[in-house]
C-alpha cells in the first residue's frame, strides 16, 4: 500500500465505558500505534484519536447496580482507560469520550441532516419488553437461539457463532438478560435509518479493491440477503442522547458511537486552533482517514457508517483495517477459564513493549485469530530482544566505553554489510505500511542475527587481548555499535520504551532517513541494562491476580 496522502486521521474502535481495557482491546491499539508511529517517522502528519463509547442500557444497569450515576461511572473508567493505554505508549493526539457535547451536537445534526433528506423513517414495531423490569429490551439486552445455525445463548442482533444479523423477534425461546422473564412483544414508535437506498454506493465503494478480501466476502453475503433498514431508537430509561423533540425516545448507542470519530476530532480542533475541521471532513478531502476495527463490528462500520456519511455529505473513510480476536493459550478470551486478562494486571507485572513486541511478530493484514501463547510470548521476548538486540549492544559497548573513551570510531569497517543492513529499509518500511507487522519483525530478527554472526566472527573480545590491534577492535565494535543502531531505527514504531533508553545510549534520536550515515567518530554514553528478561514467573503473578480481581468483580 502507498500512502500518497501527507496529512492522515487515524481512529481505532471505542472502547465501551463499562470495564476495564484487556489484552484484546490492546491488539488493535498496538496495532494502530505501530502504524502510526511508522508514518510519522516517513515524515507524515498524523492525528490518531479515539474515545470511549460512553453510552447505552449496559453502562445506565451498571451505574445502578453500583449506586452512581452514569456520568461518574464512565468518568471514573476514561481516567483508568486513559492510564492503561498511556503505560502501554499508546500515542494519541486525543482520548475523549462520545458523552461530550461536541458529539451531542454532531449527533443531533447529523440527524436532522438524515432526516431533511428523507434518510429517517418512522414506523410503530413490536419489541421485547421485560415485563418485570418494565423495560423495552434493547438487542443486546434479548438472548435465545440463532434462528439460522441453531447456537444457544445468542444476543438479539446477530450470532457470534455464524455471523447472521437479525431482528430479536427472530431468536428462537428469547429472554431477558437482565431478569431471565420471558419478554413480552409491545408496541412503540421508533426511527430508522434508510440503509437499502444506498445499496449502489456501498456496492461500488466496497468492492473498489480497498478492503481486505475476506471482508469484502462478507459483505457480499450481506449485500445477497438484502440491507434493511437500521432503528436508530431506543426507548427510556437509557443513557445516551435524547433524539431532537422526540421526548423520551433516545439515539441507539452505535449511532452516535462512530459520530464520536468526529467528535473526538472536532474536540482536538478545539485545543489545536490551527487544525482545519472542514479538510479533514468535507467531501472532497484529500486527507487519508483510516479506522482500525475488530472483525465482529464490520456491519456498522462499512455499511453503516460509510452511508451515514454520503448521506450528509461528508467523505467516507479511505480504508478500514479490520484484525481477528486474542486468544491466550489456545482459548477465548473468558472469565470462568482463567484467560480474561486485563491490561492493568499486565502492566503490573510485565513491561508493555513486551506485549507491543509479541503482537508485532504475530498481527499481518489479515482478519485471522492470533493466539498469545503465554510461554511462547516468554520465549520469543527472551530470544529475540534480549538475546539478540541488546545483547548486540551489550557486548560491544564495553570495549568502546572502556577503551576508547565512549567514542566510536572515524571509520565504517565494513561498507557492504552497512550498506545491505540501509537497502532492507525499503522492504522492512513497506511491510510496516502494509500492516505485516510479522513478516517485518522476521526481516528484523534476520539483520540482528547477521549482526551477532559478524562479532561472533570477528571475536572482540580476543583482538582485545593481541598487542597492536586497537584500531581493528575500534573498527569492529563501532561497527557492532551502528548495526545495532540499524536494527533499533527499525524497531522504534513497536518498542518506543526500549527506544527511549537507547537513543540516551546512542546519543542521537533514532530518524529512518538517517541511517543511511553511518556514526563516524561519534560519542556514546556509558552503557546501562537496556532490558531485562521476563521472568517466567511473573506470568503466573499475572494470572493469579488476574484471577482474584475476576473473583472480587463476580462478588460485588
Amino acid at each position: 500500500m502507498n500512502i500518497t496522502a501527507k496529512k492522515i486521521l487515524v481512529t481505532c474502535a471505542l472502547p465501551y465505558a463499562n470495564g476495564a481495557i484487556h489484552l484484546g482491546h490492546m491488539l488493535e491499539h498496538i496495532q494502530a500505534d505501530i502504524w502510526v508511529r511508522y508514518q510519522r517517522m516517513r515524515g507524515k502528519q498524523v492525528f490518531f484519536i479515539c474515545a470511549d463509547d460512553a453510552h447505552g442500557t449496559p453502562i445506565m444497569l451498571k451505574a445502578n447496580q453500583l449506586g452512581i450515576n452514569p456520568e461518574k461511572l464512565i468518568s471514573k473508567i476514561n481516567k483508568e482507560h486513559q492510564k492503561d493505554l498511556a503505560e502501554f505508549s499508546i500515542s494519541y493526539d486525543n482520548y475523549y469520550s462520545t458523552h461530550s457535547i461536541e458529539n451531542q451536537m454532531l449527533s443531533e445534526q447529523i440527524y436532522l441532516i438524515l432526516k431533511k433528506n428523507g434518510f429517517i423513517k418512522s414506523k410503530t414495531i413490536l419489541q421485547f419488553y421485560d415485563p418485570q423490569k418494565m423495560m423495552f429490551l434493547p438487542d443486546r439486552f434479548v438472548i435465545g437461539i440463532c434462528r439460522k445455525c441453531k447456537a444457544s445463548n445468542q444476543y438479539g442482533d446477530h450470532c457470534e457463532i455464524c455471523g447472521a444479523t437479525y431482528n430479536p423477534m427472530e431468536l428462537v425461546n428469547p429472554r431477558s438478560v437482565i431478569s431471565g422473564a420471558t419478554p413480552e412483544m409491545r408496541e412503540t414508535k421508533h426511527f430508522f435509518f434508510d440503509l437499502p437506498v444506498f445499496y449502489n454506493m456501498l456496492k461500488k465503494w466496497t468492492l473498489s479493491g480497498i478492503l481486505q478480501l475476506p471482508v469484502v466476502n462478507k459483505l457480499q453475503e450481506w449485500f445477497k440477503t438484502g440491507l434493511k433498514q437500521w432503528d436508530i431508537t431506543r426507548d427510556a430509561p437509557y443513557f445516551g442522547f435524547e433524539i431532537p423533540n422526540e421526548p423520551k425516545k433516545y439515539f441507539y448507542v452505535w449511532l452516535d458511537a462512530p459520530i464520536g470519530y468526529i467528535g473526538t476530532f472536532k474536540n482536538l480542533c478545539k485545543k489545536k486552533p490551527n487544525i482545519d475541521f472542514d479538510s479533514y471532513w468535507n467531501k472532497n478531502s484529500t486527507v487519508a482517514l483510516y479506522h482500525f476495527i475488530g472483525k465482529d463490528i464490520t456491519y456498522f462500520h462499512i455499511l453503516f457508517w460509510p452511508a451515514i456519511l454520503e448521506g450528509i455529505g461528508y467523505r467516507k473513510p479511505t480504508n478500514i483495517f479490520v484484525h481477528g480476536y486474542i486468544t491466550i493459550n489456545g482459548m477465548k478470551m473468558s472469565k470462568s477459564k482463567g484467560t480474561f486478562i486485563t491490561a492493568r494486571d499486565y502492566l503490573d507485572h510485565l513491561d508493555s513493549d513486551c506485549l507491543r513486541y509479541y503482537y508485532a511478530t504475530k498481527l499481518s493484514s489479515s482478519i485471522d485469530d492470533i493466539d498469545l501463547n503465554l510461554k511462547d510470548f516468554v520465549q520469543k521476548v527472551n530470544s529475540d530482544i534480549v538475546n539478540k538486540i541488546v545483547n548486540l549492544a551489550a557486548r560491544n559497548a564495553g570495549f568502546i566505553n572502556k577503551q576508547f573513551n565512549n567514542k566510536l570510531s572515524s571509520n565504517i569497517a565494513e561498507p557492504e554489510l552497512y550498506q545491505k543492513f540501509i537497502t532492507a529499509s525499503k522492504k522492512i518500511g513497506q511491510l510496516f505500511c502494509n500492516r505485516e507487522y510479522n513478516k517485518a519483525t522476521n526481516k528484523i530478527i534476520l539483520l540482528a542475527n547477521i549482526a551477532n554472526h559478524y562479532i561472533d566472527d570477528k571475536k572482540p573480545w580476543i583482538i582485545a587481548k593481541q598487542t597492536g590491534c586497537e584500531n581493528i577492535l575500534h573498527n569492529v565494535c563501532s561497527m557492532g555499535i551502528n548495526l545495532f543502531r540499524i536494527i533499533m531505527t527499525y524497531l522504534k514504531p513497536i518498542l518506543p520504551g526500549l527506544i527511549d533508553k537507547t537513543e540516551m545510549f546512542l546519543n542521537i534520536s533514532l530518524e529512518w532517513d538517517d541511517i543511511k550515515k553511518p556514526l563516524l567518530n561519534h560519542e556514546i554514553t556509558p552503557f546501562k541494562t537496556l532490558f531485562k528478561r521476563i521472568d517466567i514467573n511473573k506470568i503466573s503473578f499475572m494470572l493469579e491476580k488476574s484471577n482474584k480481581n475476576i473473583t472480587a468483580d463476580k462478588n460485588n
